[in-house]
């Protein structure tokens, strides 16, 4: 069992990309890497065999709200935590709870002991504080636990951001303080990752990102951004981040993003990535492919016998037809959300680990400068 380890491989001369490898006590992350999202403890319609065979996944996510509500954590801890319920054997990040909290405005009360909410599920009262948000995720089992943090909306007033951020450093301090005191569940090493937040002012985020780096924490999170603000903004800010966080520590830019988001973001020195973005369109019929995005709903697939992608990253794009596709997302059959799914988790892996081969190439700079037009393209 030992800390989290990053070792920093690459960096592409003509960018602030780096490629290299996270070390786990569940095993090694590659990256740049973007992580599926399993809100309550799976990714939505696709088993763990295929997440590992087809998708490629090296790393998911588990959502601490979620999980703490249904099956919750006494279901967890007599499984042996989420690995062993989920049959996931890779490394697994939880977020604390804290994005979930954010969303719920109407139902949640924010103060400095922490946050109370009502249940989305029954309207029960809750209570989450940095402490408690610790020992849910411990009991999870996540091997990247996540601070708990207050994600201010977007926009916001310099004021309302700046309490928010006071906040959020004051609670930083107690989940470290706490998470320092626990100890690891389930015989593995557990790593805390606090979050810099400060919305889009970026006398706010600077001070914010100094004081997560301040911590040396084994990895370090940017939280509070693609929640509405345009992407010149969260590329603005996602660099005055990455400027500050230490380059010795991986950098996980929270809830982003479009296939674009990525590789821009890749560029400016993230290298860590999760969002709901592929399964949740795939449901609905989007479909990303290396030569751009289709509605699959729309009727000129209707009689295209061609497969989904022929030079797709996994079987499902290549042995399934648009039309079969089309068919399936119309009839409201689960296989269609199953099967876009596969293929758009697919193509996010294979379009990471395509950013790590040019950077380790040193021409990521340009690759990404051709892409980026094709990834833009409605077909």
């Amino acid at each position: 069992m030992a800390r989290l380890q990053f070792k920093l491989e690459h960096t592409d001369p003509g960018s602030k990309a780096r490629a290299g490898t996270i070390t786990t006590d569940h095993g090694e992350i590659e990256t740049p890497i973007f992580m599926p999202v399993g809100t309550v403890g799976s990714v939505k319609g696709v088993h763990a065999h295929e997440l590992r065979d087809d998708v490629k996944a090296q790393i998911i996510l588990g959502n601490t709200y979620h999980l703490y509500l249904r099956p919750g954590t006494e279901v967890l801890e007599n499984a042996g935590g989420l690995h062993k319920f989920n049959g996931w054997q890779g490394p697994i990040l939880t977020d604390s709870g804290g994005y979930q909290v954010y969303s719920l405005a109407h139902r949640r009360k924010i103060e400095e002991k922490g946050v109370t909410f009502q249940s989305h599920i029954d309207g029960s009262k809750h209570v989450f504080t940095p402490e408690r948000a610790m020992d849910i995720q411990r009991s999870i089992g996540g091997d990247i636990i996540m601070a708990f943090d207050e994600c201010p909306p977007h926009p916001c007033e310099y004021r309302y951001a700046k309490d928010s951020l006071g906040l959020t450093n004051r609670w930083l301090k107690r989940c470290v303080d706490h998470f320092q005191a626990t100890p690891d569940k389930y015989g593995y090493t557990q790593n805390l990752f606090p979050i810099v937040q400060g919305s889009t002012f970026e006398d706010l985020r600077r001070a914010s990102a100094e004081t997560v780096a301040s911590y040396d924490m084994p990895g370090n999170a940017i939280g509070g951004l693609s929640v509405g603000e345009k992407s010149d903004e969260m590329y603005r800010i996602t660099e005055l981040c990455c400027d500050i966080l230490p380059a010795g520590k991986p950098r996980y830019l929270m809830g982003v993003g479009t296939p674009v988001n990525l590789l821009e973001c890749i560029a400016l020195g993230v290298d860590m990535f999760d969002c709901v973005l592929p399964t949740r369109n795939a449901r609905h019929g989007m479909i990303y492919t290396r030569h751009g995005v289709m509605n699959i709903k729309n009727l000129k697939w209707k009689d295209d016998h061609s497969p989904i992608d022929e030079d797709g990253p996994c079987a499902t794009s290549r042995y399934h037809t648009k039309a079969f596709l089309r068919h399936l997302i119309h009839s409201g059959e689960m296989l269609g959300g199953q099967l876009a799914s596969i293929h758009n988790l697919s193509f996010f892996l294979w379009l990471v680990k395509e950013a790590r081969t040019h950077i380790q190439s040193g021409d990521f700079a340009r690759w990404k400068e051709e892409m980026v037009p094709k990834l833009q393209t409605r077909l």
